[in-house]
């Protein structure tokens, strides 16, 4: 399913590498968009693992009706899925319980970023993927790349296109492998042309909108790059540990958060800089003292909980560090940890209210020489700690 002439590891050498060691793994597929042949891709190595004696089974396919995709589960085992009923209509989601009873070594997962049906065990299908590999059960899985979390603002300001269920890159760092599917731009787009992706209702909407050459010229390239990145920090983190060259001084990311506006488009600032470096990354926080328990603003408070859930999603570490001065605080964490790339938010602020209150951003470029500054646009939603006298966290300096 690839036109590039790339040799994508076999289904042989993965089931090598899932007898070297114990734990369950996790191959994923990831495509420009939908129709590349990812499904096609997954239900083909089932049935080469079949044919080796290995024990696998169809946990969750969406086929779209798609005639050669149908056809090609053929005599493998599916799970029957679980029926729910909801708002009075019947949905079907994979039966989790029912495939980790059946206990196969391997489980065919489609639609990785599905949000599952209210109720459901996990509100995500990537965290259903996550129980599996718990019980010891490896995944084959696959994903379109506008679904990758660090990815969502990339995708939205050069496509338009809005993603609203989106995976973390932090499962995407649990997989062993991570493979791209692909194919021209204009290949997908007679494929789309013949029916082949969509009913025929829907076809000239999407050459007409999400399937512009533009936009999955794009995606193709995010795709290629996405895999390119994941492979080179495997390939890192195996020579580190195999000892085959001596370690670099590691590239560390911070980015600066604070409890008032959302923090996401600068956390997925954030992970793009460290996955691209291999890197380790932080979300600091500072609490100053009008923020401490007790005292801070409960909405304050559960949008600063939000943001923490969303960057360990990211695979950042979370740092909340304690001062009244927010500056002093951020540039000593900076020089103790050996921070290597900043990344604060610049809300919409005026020359003379800069120079009346101060600026962290101003302060820390003055002070810390050896650290790349990135400073992210956030109109009018601050998000940072960019404001000296309030800091972003409404606490004078």
């Amino acid at each position: 399913m690839t036109d590039n002439g790339d040799k994508r590891p076999s289904p042989e050498a993965f089931l090598a590498r899932l007898k070297e060691g114990e734990r369950a793994r996790l191959r994923v597929y990831i495509g420009a968009a939908a129709g590349v042949g990812k499904t096609y891709q997954m239900l083909e190595e089932a049935h080469l693992l079949k044919k080796q004696g290995v024990d696998v089974v169809v946990a969750f396919v969406e086929t779209h009706k798609r005639a050669e995709t149908e056809a090609m589960i053929g005599d493998l085992e599916v799970v029957p899925l679980r029926q729910i009923e909801y708002r009075g209509v019947t949905l079907k989601e994979m039966n989790l319980e029912a495939v980790i009873a059946r206990k196969p070594a391997f489980a065919i997962v489609d639609e990785l970023a599905h949000t599952n049906v209210p109720g459901s065990k996990n509100h995500k299908r990537y965290e259903d993927v996550l129980d599996l590999l718990a019980a010891g059960i490896s995944v084959i899985t696959a994903v379109n790349v506008q679904h990758i979390e660090s990815l969502n603002d990339v995708v939205a300001r050069t496509t338009s296109i809005s993603v609203r269920e989106t995976v973390p890159d932090s499962f995407l760092q649990r997989a062993d492998e991570v493979v791209n599917v692909d194919v021209s731009v204009d290949t997908l787009r007679t494929r789309l042309r013949q029916g082949k992706i969509y009913g025929v209702e829907k076809i000239e909407q999407s050459l007409n909108n999400f399937f512009r050459k533009g936009n999955l010229s794009t995606l193709r390239e995010l795709a290629l790059r996405q895999v390119a990145e994941d492979q080179a920090a495997k390939a890192h983190d195996y020579r580190e540990r195999e000892g085959l060259e001596q370690a670099v001084i590691p590239e560390k990311v911070m980015v600066c958060i604070s409890s008032r506006g959302n923090a996401k488009k600068l956390l997925r600032v954030g992970s793009r800089i460290a996955g691209r470096l291999a890197s380790d990354w932080y979300a600091v926080y500072v609490e100053s003292p009008r923020e401490e328990p007790g005292r801070i603003d409960p909405k304050d408070y559960n949008r600063l909980m939000e943001n923490l859930r969303f960057a360990e999603g990211l695979g950042a570490q979370f740092v909340k560090l304690k001062s009244s001065r927010i500056s002093d605080a951020l540039i000593d964490f900076a020089r103790r940890e050996g921070i290597t790339h900043v990344i604060f938010g610049q809300s919409a602020r005026s020359r003379l209210d800069i120079v009346l209150r101060g600026s962290v951003i101003n302060r820390f470029l003055n002070e810390v020489r050896d650290a790349s500054v990135h400073v992210v646009p956030l109109g009018d939603d601050r998000v940072a700690n960019t404001d000296e006298r309030t800091s972003g966290n409404g606490t004078p300096d």
